[in-house]
């Protein structure tokens, strides 16, 4: 196998348990990293004991008001020379010490530009959870280009920053992630990476522990910044939009909790499958609401405050 030089880059937010666990299994992977990248929002909640674990660490620490989605992961990727570099969050946990090794193999197709990993649904991952979670990481691998947009649609721009790796060439190339997005930079890119004419794996080996347990609120508010981060992008998601894709996942849940005898979870599916398409739907519509509005839907309002100051001075400038 080629040997790529391999950096880490791990955006954090009053980071816990999950990240003390997260970085000594990165340490302890079979395929060599040179260096983790860490930007933390909010020194106070940082512990620099983590610091001390690997001269490999490197932390910046930054206010809230300057995370942003995709710009945040941009200067990230842009301060690294590596041959590829691999995003995660802070709570998706290595699974084994193979997962940087089973990503970059994929990149020995020479088509690949960016590969992500599939999400297990920890210990305490609800039924319906654990459902998505197969669904949208099967066992099987698989790499999607251009060919595949007639049958997949927007699936085949699927690929999470959870744990994605990408050649830092081609991303180069590219242009990166977009500066400003609440949400979805991760596909927004994948987007344009096939669109240019490459590949996208995804490697069923290499596996994270990675799940949720959302309320409905939560699902609204995570829907209404997808879908405005696809409203932003029409380049992208306005000839593939993802409303069927939900509907296929909401049907497939339906068929398995009754194939499993748990029939009573048809109730909470409805209301988060509801809550999830009324936030997608807010979202795609975001220009059409009220700043108050927008606050009250979005789980990122620090990014928001920030974007509806700045239209606000726009106005002002313009009627003035």
């Amino acid at each position: 196998m080629k040997r790529y030089v391999v950096d880490v880059m791990i955006p954090t937010y009053k980071p816990g348990q999950e990240f003390g666990e997260l970085l000594p299994r990165l340490l302890n992977q079979t395929y060599p990293i040179r260096s983790i990248c860490i930007v933390n929002t909010g020194a106070s909640y940082w512990n620099p004991s983590w610091e001390q674990l690997s001269p490999k660490i490197y932390v910046e620490h930054i206010r809230p008001s300057e995370f942003d989605h995709g710009g945040t992961r941009k200067a990230m990727a842009d301060s690294s020379d590596a041959d590829l570099i691999l995003f995660m969050t802070q709570d998706a946990i290595p699974a084994d010490e193979y997962l940087v090794e089973h990503l970059v193999e994929k990149f020995m197709l020479p088509h690949v530009k960016a590969a992500y990993a599939r999400q297990l649904p920890k210990e305490d991952c609800r039924t319906l959870e654990r459902f998505t979670r197969a669904f949208n990481y099967p066992e099987e691998s698989d790499i999607k280009d251009y060919g595949d947009l007639p049958k997949m649609g927007v699936k085949t721009f699927f690929c999470s920053n959870v744990c994605a790796m990408y050649d830092r060439a081609v991303y180069e190339e590219l242009g990166g992630f977009v500066m400003h997005t609440p949400f979805n930079e991760d596909m927004i890119y994948a987007g344009h990476l096939v669109q240019a004419g490459y590949a996208i794996a995804y490697s069923a080996d290499a596996k994270v522990f990675h799940s949720h347990n959302y309320g409905c609120m939560a699902q609204l508010k995570r829907n209404f910044d997808l879908g405005a981060s696809q409203a932003m992008h029409p380049e992208i998601f306005e000839k593939y939009p993802s409303e069927g894709e939900g509907m296929k996942m909401v049907k497939r849940s339906a068929r398995y909790v009754i194939r499993i005898h748990r029939p009573w979870l048809l109730i909470p599916l409805f209301f988060q499958s509801a809550f999830k398409y009324l936030g997608y739907l807010l979202g795609k519509h975001f220009r059409s609401l009220p700043n108050s509005i927008i606050m009250r839907c979005t789980s990122n309002k620090a990014w928001w405050e920030y974007r509806c100051a700045v239209t606000e001075r726009k106005k002002r400038r313009t009627t003035g």
